[in-house]
C-alpha cells in the first residue's frame, strides 16, 4: 500500500494557524494585525513550518470575528492595507512558506453590498443571491423550523420586503444562495482573484453547508440546528465543488481543506479521494474532538481514550491510500486541548504528548497559534467578559433550559471558544507583549508570566522547542508523512499505542494518558531495545525489551530501520 501513495507538498508541509486579531499587535492599537505577523515571520519558520492559515482578514463588521465577510477582495483596516498583506505574502513567500486563505461562501455579512442590494426590493437583481422567503401563519412565523447553529431561529424579518432571509449561523451571516450560476461564479472570481496575487489555497468554512434541499423543508426539531438534514451535504454539493475546482482550483498549483461538521470518513472520501472526482485535497472532520462530551464541547462528559481512539483509527485506515489526513487539536473554534485532553498539573508533559499523538499520525498536521507554547483556557467567570457569538447565544440557550448561571458559566468556561482566542503570550511584560498599547482588545491569559514564548525559546526543554523538534523529525522522515498506521492495544484506557510502517522502516508511537504512572507493554514484534529512542518527554527513561513503566503523560517514539 505505501508504495502506491502519491507524494505531493501539501501532505509534506505543516501548517500554522492564525487567528489575526489576537496574534500580534504591530501599530499599538491592541488589535493583532499583518504588520505583526510580518514582524513574527522568522519566529513562524523557526517552528518548521511550511504555511501560514489565516482566518479571515478581510473587510467585517466583525459580528462573528471575520466570518460575517463585508468585502472579499480588500483587507480590514482592523489588520492593516492590502500593501500590508502583499508584504506579509511576499515575506512568507521569500521564507519559504506558503499561505492559505479562508474562503467563507455559505454566507456573508448583512453588510455585504450583495445583501444590501438584495433587501431592497423583491425584483432587485441580487434578491435571488440569499434565501428570502414568505413566513407561515400569515407571515408570523418563520417559513420553516430550521435553527441556527448559534442556537436560536435560523430566520429574521426583514420589514422592507416583508420577507424573511436565512441565516445559518448568526442573524447578521445571510446565507448565500448558491443554485444561483451568478453566486458561483462570484466564488470563482474570487478564488482567481487571490490566486493571482499568489496565495497557495484556500481553507473552505461549513463547505458541506452551501447546498439547501429544493424547497428548504422542515427539520427534525432539536433546539441547535434543526434541519441540518436538509444542508450539510446538500443535493448539488458535489456538483458545485467539482465545478470550482475544473473552472479554477484545477489551473493552479494550490491547495485545498474543506471544513465540515457531522463528517465521516465514509463522507469525506466522496470529496477527497484521489482522483479525477476529488473535489478537496482535505477534510477537516470533529469527530476527535468529541471524547469529551456528545458533538458539541458544551455538552460535556468524561474524557474517553477509547472513544478518542477509535475515531482516530477509523480515519487513519479508511483514508489510508485513498485519500489524505488534515490533523489537528487546537484552532480558533475549539478550547485548548490541555484543558480538555491533557492536564494543568502536567501542563508540558501532557502538551509534548498530544503533539506526538497527533503529528506522528498520517496527515498534514495543523498547529494553531499558542498551541506551541501550551497556552490554556482562560476560564472567565461572567458572560459579560466574553465576546464571542456563539458563547452568548449559548449561554441564553441553556439559561432558557433551565440551567442556572453558575452552571453555565461552568460550561462557558470549559467549551467557549473565547478560550483559544486571548492574545498570543509573547513575554512576561505588559500585556504579555501582545501590543504596546494601554489594553488588549481582550482579555489576556494570567498565566502569562510563566507562559509565553520569550520563557520557552530560554528553555531547551520547552514545549516550544520540542514542537520544533518533533517538527524536524517529522520533516527528515518519510515513514512520518507516509507510513501506513497500525492501532495496538485498544482496549487500553490509559494508554494510546499505534505504529507506522514505511517500505523497510517501523516507527512505534506510545502515549500515555495517565496522571499517575502506567504499565506499557510492547507490542509483539518490537523490541524496545532494538528501536531507537527518537522522541520522549522525559529524561529519565528506563525499560525492558518488553515494556516499561510510563511517567504521568509521558510518550515516546522509537524508529526501527
Amino acid at each position: 500500500m505505501a508504495d502506491n501513495i502519491t507524494r505531493s507538498w501539501y501532505k509534506e508541509m505543516a501548517v500554522y494557524q492564525i487567528w489575526p486579531r489576537s496574534f500580534c499587535d504591530g501599530n499599538g492599537d491592541g488589535i493583532g494585525d499583518l504588520k505583526g505577523v510580518l514582524s513574527k515571520l522568522d519566529y513562524i519558520k523557526s517552528l518548521g513550518v511550511d504555511a501560514i492559515w489565516f482566518s479571515p482578514l478581510y473587510v467585517s463588521p466583525f459580528k462573528d470575528h471575520g466570518y460575517d465577510i463585508a468585502d472579499y477582495r480588500n483587507i480590514s483596516p482592523d489588520f492593516g492595507t492590502m500593501e500590508d498583506f502583499k508584504a506579509v505574502l511576499d515575506g512568507a513567500h521569500a521564507r519559504g512558506l506558503k499561505v492559505i486563505m479562508d474562503l467563507v461562501i455559505n454566507h456573508t455579512s448583512d453588510q455585504h453590498k450583495w445583501f444590501l442590494e438584495s433587501k431592497k426590493s423583491k425584483d432587485n437583481p441580487y434578491r435571488d443571491y440569499y434565501f428570502w422567503r414568505k413566513g407561515r401563519l400569515g407571515n408570523k412565523l418563520p417559513p420553516n423550523d430550521w435553527k441556527s447553529n448559534f442556537a436560536g431561529d435560523a430566520w429574521e424579518f426583514d420589514e422592507t420586503t416583508g420577507e424573511w432571509y436565512l441565516h445559518l449561523f448568526a442573524k447578521e451571516q445571510p446565507d448565500l444562495n448558491m443554485d444561483n450560476p451568478k453566486v458561483r461564479q462570484e466564488v470563482k472570481d474570487i478564488m482567481k482573484y487571490w490566486l493571482d496575487m499568489g496565495v497557495d489555497g484556500f481553507r473552505e468554512d461549513v463547505i458541506t453547508y452551501i447546498s439547501k434541499k429544493e424547497g428548504l423543508p422542515d427539520g427534525f426539531p432539536i433546539p441547535i440546528a434543526a434541519g441540518m438534514e436538509h444542508y450539510n451535504d446538500g443535493p448539488h454539493l458535489h456538483e458545485y465543488l467539482r465545478e470550482f475546482r475544473h473552472d479554477v482550483l484545477d489551473n493552479y498549483d494550490c491547495m485545498t481543506v474543506g471544513e465540515a461538521p457531522m463528517m465521516t470518513p465514509e463522507k469525506a472520501l466522496k470529496h477527497i479521494a484521489e482522483g479525477p472526482d476529488q473535489e478537496l485535497n482535505m477534510m477537516f472532520n470533529f469527530q476527535h474532538m468529541e471524547a469529551d462530551c456528545l458533538f458539541v464541547s458544551w455538552v460535556h462528559v468524561p474524557f474517553s481514550l477509547k472513544k478518542l481512539k477509535k475515531v482516530y483509527n477509523n480515519w487513519q485506515t479508511k483514508l489510508y491510500g485513498k485519500a489524505w489526513n488534515a490533523n489537528y487539536i487546537e484552532n480558533h473554534d475549539q478550547p485548548r486541548i490541555i484543558n480538555r485532553y491533557g492536564s494543568l498539573k502536567f501542563r508540558e508533559e501532557s502538551a509534548k504528548m498530544l503533539a506526538v499523538m497527533y503529528i506522528c499520525q498520517s496527515g498534514t498536521p495543523f498547529i494553531y497559534q499558542g498551541q506551541e507554547i501550551g497556552m490554556t483556557n482562560i476560564g472567565l467567570t461572567e458572560i459579560g467578559q466574553y465576546d464571542d457569538v456563539s458563547t452568548r447565544n449559548t449561554y441564553q440557550l441553556f439559561r432558557k433550559l433551565g440551567f442556572s448561571d453558575r452552571k453555565t458559566m461552568e460550561l462557558a468556561a470549559y467549551a467557549s471558544r473565547d478560550n483559544a482566542r486571548t492574545p498570543v503570550q509573547w513575554t512576561a511584560g505588559k500585556n504579555a507583549g501582545f501590543t504596546t498599547a494601554d489594553k488588549a482588545w481582550f482579555h489576556i491569559n494570567p498565566n502569562y508570566t510563566e507562559v509565553n514564548v520569550e520563557a520557552a525559546e530560554a528553555d531547551p526543554d520547552s514545549i516550544l522547542n520540542f514542537y520544533r523538534q518533533l517538527l524536524k523529525f517529522r520533516k527528515e522522515h518519510d515513514i512520518v508523512i507516509y507510513g501506513q498506521f497500525i492501532e495496538h492495544d485498544h482496549d487500553n484506557d490509559k494508554l494510546f499505542v499505534y505504529s507506522r510502517h514505511y517500505k523497510d522502516q517501523r516507527m512505534l508511537v506510545v502515549c500515555s494518558f495517565c496522571e499517575n504512572k502506567a504499565i506499557f507493554k510492547a507490542p509483539e514484534g518490537f523490541d524496545l531495545n532494538e528501536g531507537k529512542l527518537v522522541l520522549c518527554n522525559y529524561k529519565d527513561v528506563r525499560q525492558s525489551a518488553n515494556g516499561a513503566i510510563l511517567n504521568p503523560y509521558e510518550t515516546r517514539v522509537y524508529l526501527y530501520e
